[in-house]
């Protein structure tokens, strides 16, 4: 702090007690308080006593920012008199008051908010930041707070620092020099600290089936809590990460650290680590410190859709409190009780389905309120926020699966996100989807464990002519695979599987192939492993025979894939799981001129 002591004496004049610099603050004026970690705790603690010692100083001062980690006082209804909070992004300290009507939210993509400032939609009077000590030539940087604070002092009429030894020094747009900061207040403490919860089991699986769609290179971008942390875990083995996110987390810097994450990949910031703000542990904030590998950019550059996309292999990584079986989300609201904000997914939402190579991934657990409600729903609630629309979301996994929805159709939608809902919830799904004609009237479904599709049949083999294959148990949302590739048989082929001259294969008949009890019957796909355009090119299947340890098989490959070893492949496969179930062994009806059935 040495240094401090030689610039205090050249800008003597800025450093004053808290108490006359608050007394600048004039009724009805627009306070701006720095984002979530970065908060100025000592200047907000500082303000509040200085309106408790002076409960008339001024009124209706209306108090910003994006996130508060601290307590919010100003949100207190005491203090109503003299402030009016108003936040762009709710948090845990100000969601009572917003829904109490005692406090206001302001919806906004986050990309869009320093235009606000900029464009004096929005006039800031002013702001109450936090930065490091400044540098020889006088210069503090903002820290793990840039975001919207950089437009929000560009445009302010006052300038009010707390300098703290304990705020990195960030690179990027991270910088302001000591004469265009009006007043200066010293203080060490220990900056705010993020520590989301214990991933839980569930959180865990959707890690994992996160981590089977996220490829080596890939650039991300992904949220905070605990799901993301847990997404962040699955992706150690992958290779040449990048990150251009609006928020650097723990989870993120340990990639960084054991190298998975070196934004070698990236065609923009190629080897940057971009952020905007950072909610993190002190481990963290120690390593970004004079970190060159890391730059904060400001919001409007993280968040702007048109540097976005096009970023190659962009893949924006986003939770949701709800969807419904059209894939509108909300993640900003619970029915019409507010509880986050737009924040920036919508940004990276619909940016990455633009960018070159680029995806969107919709994370949520299944259900919420201790499994009492499900979060796949028929329509959202009334007055939800439609977060992202229908457009925005390609994945969607919950901790019973993925659903791909992008240009599937809203019957195709429906049936993929039932099947990775809760299974309790999934008959309920099923009848009101029916009701509402989202899907077939006559579909059917098996409630219970019988209905419960077993992840753990899956196997990945090669055939002995070197054909890669992903082979899954059938699934209820599969019945456009099924009638595809039954449609693509030769008339022979058909044929020969159906023991007759069908040449149609209506809803009716598909159904049998995609309702199973899985107790009693297997169906089994073979199918080319491929991310997004699953290719299915084998089907087989026995179903277990009444009071005997036999099952009846049958099975069908595709005519442009025969005599690659897939049918020797399925037939192995189905082997192994019957002799699992205790079988004794197959029969099967199979024509005389079908020879190479017979010889299989």
């Amino acid at each position: 702090m040495l240094m401090m002591d030689t610039w205090k004496q050249k800008f003597s004049k800025k450093f004053l007690p808290a108490n006359e610099i608050f007394s600048h603050i004039r009724r009805g004026d627009r306070i701006f308080i720095s984002t979530g970690c970065g908060e100025p705790q000592f200047l907000v603690q500082s303000l509040m006593h200085y309106i408790e010692a002076n409960p008339k100083a001024f009124a209706e001062a209306e108090v910003f920012h994006v996130w508060t980690m601290g307590v919010a006082p100003y949100a207190n209804e005491r203090f109503t008199y003299n402030f009016r909070h108003n936040s762009f992004f709710i948090s845990t300290s100000s969601r009572n008051a917003v829904n109490q009507g005692i406090a206001d939210y302001t919806p906004i993509f986050l990309s869009k908010l320093p235009e606000l400032f900029c464009r004096g939609r929005i006039p800031i009077d002013i702001a109450l930041i936090q930065t490091s000590p400044p540098d020889k030539n006088g210069y503090v940087s903002l820290g793990i707070s840039v975001d919207i604070t950089k437009a929000a002092i560009e445009k302010s009429r006052l300038i009010v620092a707390q300098i703290n030894p304990r705020m990195p020094r960030v690179h990027g747009d991270t910088f302001i020099h000591l004469s265009e900061i009006d007043y200066i207040v010293p203080f060490d403490e220990p900056l705010l600290e993020f520590n989301p919860p214990v991933e839980d089991e569930a959180a865990v699986v959707i890690g994992n089936y996160v981590a089977k769609i996220v490829k080596d290179g890939e650039t991300l971008q992904i949220g905070y809590g605990s799901m993301p942390n847990a997404i962040l875990a699955s992706l150690k083995s992958k290779k040449h990460l990048g990150i251009h996110s609006e928020l650097l987390t723990d989870a993120m810097v340990e990639l960084l650290i054991e190298g998975v994450i070196d934004n070698s990949m990236k065609n923009i910031d190629r080897g940057k680590t971009v952020a905007s703000f950072c909610m993190g542990s002190k481990k963290t904030y120690e390593y970004i410190d004079d970190n060159p590998s890391i730059e904060f950019r400001t919001i409007d550059y993280t968040n702007n859709p048109a540097i976005i996309s096009g970023i190659q292999n962009m893949t924006a990584i986003n939770a949701a409190l709800q969807i419904d079986l059209t894939g509108q989300a909300t993640a900003e609201s619970i029915g019409n009780i507010f509880y986050s904000g737009i924040g920036g997914s919508a940004d990276f939402m619909r940016a990455a389905t633009y960018a070159p190579g680029g995806k969107t991934i919709l994370v949520l657990k299944s259900t919420a309120r201790e499994d009492s409600v499900s979060r796949i729903v028929p329509f959202l609630d009334s007055g939800a926020g439609v977060t992202l629309n229908r457009g925005d979301v390609q994945y969607v996994i919950t901790e019973y699966g993925i659903a791909y929805l992008h240009g599937k159709n809203v019957r195709e939608r429906a049936m993929a996100l039932i099947a990775i809902a809760h299974p309790k919830f999934r008959p309920w799904l099923i009848e009101e989807a029916k009701r509402l004609n989202l899907i077939y009237r006559d579909q059917a479904y098996i409630p219970g464990k019988e209905g419960e599709y077993p992840e753990h049949l899956e196997s990945s083999r090669t055939t002995s002519k070197g054909v890669n294959l992903h082979f899954r148990p059938v699934k209820i949302s599969d019945e456009p695979l099924i009638k595809d590739f039954f449609y693509s048989l030769s008339d022979k082929s058909m044929y020969r599987r159906f023991l007759s001259m069908r040449r149609d294969f209506p809803h009716p008949v598909r159904q049998e192939f995609v309702v199973i009890d899985y107790t009693h019957e297997i169906v089994l796909l073979a199918c080319l492993e491929e991310e997004e355009n699953e290719q299915l090119v084998g089907i087989g299947q026995f179903i277990k025979e009444e009071d005997s340890h036999y099952a009846e098989l049958a099975f069908a490959v595709r005519d442009d894939w025969q005599n690659k070893g897939i049918g020797s492949e399925l037939l192995s496969y189905l082997t192994l799981l019957g002799k699992n179930e205790g079988l004794h062994g197959f029969t099967a009806y199979v024509l005389a001129e079908n020879t190479p059935m017979l010889h299989l």
